[in-house]
């Protein structure tokens, strides 16, 4: 083949150039992603929207928001997630069947939808219904476009990008926050202009996303499995380049995918959700297992409380004994150091791996919490009491809190927890593994966004003390049950996985094992070649050593 039909950007960039493009576009997605979860932040706190949704008022006089049915508020933001989860298996599953540029495409346009009707709104209901669709079209998105990027990436450079992309998810929070703090003035805040352009902004992104991904290459992944070959070598060319090395590179490459596309057959009727979810089939890949890691370390993300800091940061300030206008402006300025500190991750998470980067990251996360907790209950005790200059030490200690946890946050939680699920999975079951933890993105995140309205009404700022409880709890459940991922191959992963317990201890033991007994199963691991058998999940030596399949009991 010599050049793809049409106006593809293939046929005139290539290599760096090639992949910056395809970056790019992914990009706009995660932006959306971002602008989509930081969006509602600022919505419930236009006089209008709570007026119209009916869970609350604005005082007239301090023109804080009073909110009477918690419940309700929580529930019409948590329903989105209810989308995602159903978005991203949808997502999935319709990335396997017709590729991954029409999926991006059904994703976008599902998501222009949700974005219109939510914009239109005019009851609970409509806006219920609204966010479930527009949640649906997210999970699409979440769930196709991490793997179309990943398997049109170098290897080499795929984890910093993973580590990048989160900037430009938080780049998209930030936006959706001073564009909707800078409508608060209009009309004193009470325009509905100042709900609904904001929803509606969402959809130029989602627009330019559906009219420019029509013009991109498919994954040379999905087109090999799908019979496709010389198309697929032409993109691969195009990526890796097209003369020299590079031809032969891309070749090998090419070569490489055909024989993984040739054992995912023989694995097809076992890699479905239900068992991946249930590890049916999957032998000592222990795939089942997998599957409940990258689940519950999203759900354990969420309930550190970054989900709280996010949607509710204003209500937090307020606690702190700032007013209204004073928290918002705070909260924006949060979200802009937020952004920046997801840069360190780029720079550190390859050095000082997954594991000790969680660790780190829960004990400032942690301290951070109870203390803002505490400066809080302080400062709400001191304006009670009149004294308005404590009030306001008390506030800026529990504000800066709340910043050192974003920061810290941003620099480690933020990214393993959406790099894991794409290191430990089976390249056969990547894909499917990914959409596995958007479900437990959305478990999380949906739990207890539900949850954070009736919590921050009852408790107060005691609720902060529950997430600063969940950050000392993630440090025993990650060293006990995750092990280190950093600096190790995917077929070392597939040794990793393959104790019978899901002890980190154990599974470093029988790594060390498998490696010391049988150390040409490591370097065939390094050289790229299977160590686990796909049809059986049953560990093997490579055939290049003349040796054959030893079931390890």
């Amino acid at each position: 083949m010599e050049r793809l039909p049409g106006l593809n950007v293939a046929n005139f960039l290539e290599k760096r150039q090639l992949l910056i493009a395809i970056n790019s576009i992914a990009a706009l997605s995660i932006f959306f992603f971002g602008y989509d979860q930081g969006m509602m932040g600022g919505v419930n706190n236009a006089k209008d929207y709570i007026d119209l949704m009916g869970f609350g008022y604005v005082d007239p006089v301090s023109k804080a928001p009073v909110i009477t049915d918690s419940l309700l508020q929580g529930g019409i933001i948590a329903i989105y997630y209810l989308g995602t989860l159903i978005g991203c298996l949808f997502g999935g599953w319709v990335g396997d069947k017709v590729g991954r540029i029409k999926t991006i495409a059904i994703g976008a346009l599902w998501a222009v939808v949700g974005a219109a009707l939510q914009c239109s709104a005019m009851n609970h209901n409509w806006m219920i219904c609204a966010r479930a669709v527009n949640g649906i079209g997210t999970g699409v998105l979440n769930a196709i476009i991490p793997v179309w990027a990943t398997e049109t990436a170098e290897h080499t450079s795929r984890g910093q990008f993973i580590a990048i992309e989160f900037t430009l998810n938080i780049f998209g929070v930030v936006v959706a926050y001073w564009l909707e703090f800078g409508l608060s003035f209009i009309d004193d805040g009470n325009s509905t202009f100042r709900w609904r352009f904001p929803i509606g902004f969402q959809i130029i992104p989602l627009l330019v996303l559906l009219a420019a991904v029509w013009f991109f290459p498919e994954s040379p992944r999905w087109l090999v499995k799908e019979g496709r070959v010389e198309e697929a070598r032409y993109i691969l060319r195009r990526l890796r380049g097209s003369t020299g090395q590079d031809a032969e590179r891309a070749d090998l490459e090419l070569k490489d995918i055909s024989n993984i596309v040739a054992l995912e057959n023989k694995e097809s009727k076992t890699n479905s959700y239900l068992h991946m979810l249930f590890g049916i089939g999957s032998g000592e890949l222990h795939t089942g297992r997998r599957v409940q890691l990258v689940i519950w370390l999203q759900v354990l993300q969420e309930w550190v409380g970054i989900a709280g800091v996010t949607v509710y940061a204003p209500t937090i300030f307020r606690l702190a004994g700032f007013d209204t206008i004073k928290s918002q402006w705070i909260s924006g300025l949060n979200n802009i150091f937020y952004m920046f500190a997801t840069l360190i991750c780029v720079f550190t998470l390859d050095r000082i791996g997954r594991r000790w980067t969680l660790y780190w990251g829960a004990v400032g996360q942690g301290i951070a919490m109870f203390l803002a907790g505490a400066f809080s209950q302080l400062g709400q005790e001191a304006t009670r009491d009149g004294d308005v200059s404590k009030a306001t030490s008390y506030g800026a200690a529990a504000a800066s809190f709340v910043f050192i946890f974003t920061s810290v946050f941003g620099a480690t939680w933020l990214t393993v927890p959406w790099l894991y699920p794409a290191e430990i999975f089976p390249l056969q079951v990547r894909a499917k593994g990914n959409a596995w933890g958007v479900v437990g993105w959305s478990i999380g995140n949906g739990w207890l966004t539900l949850l954070c309205p009736v919590m921050f009404a009852n408790l107060g700022a005691n609720t902060l003390y529950i997430f600063g409880a969940f950050n000392a709890l993630a440090i025993p459940i990650v060293w006990a049950f995750y092990p280190e991922s950093n600096q190790r191959t995917l077929e070392e992963m597939d040794l990793l996985f393959a104790a019978p317990t899901p002890w980190v201890w154990d599974a470093e033991k029988e790594f060390a094992r498998l490696k010391a007994e049988q150390p040409e199963l490591v370097q065939s691991a390094k050289r790229g070649s299977r160590v686990v058998d796909p049809e059986t999940g049953v560990l093997t030596h490579d055939e290049k050593h003349g040796e054959t399949k030893e079931e390890s009991e």
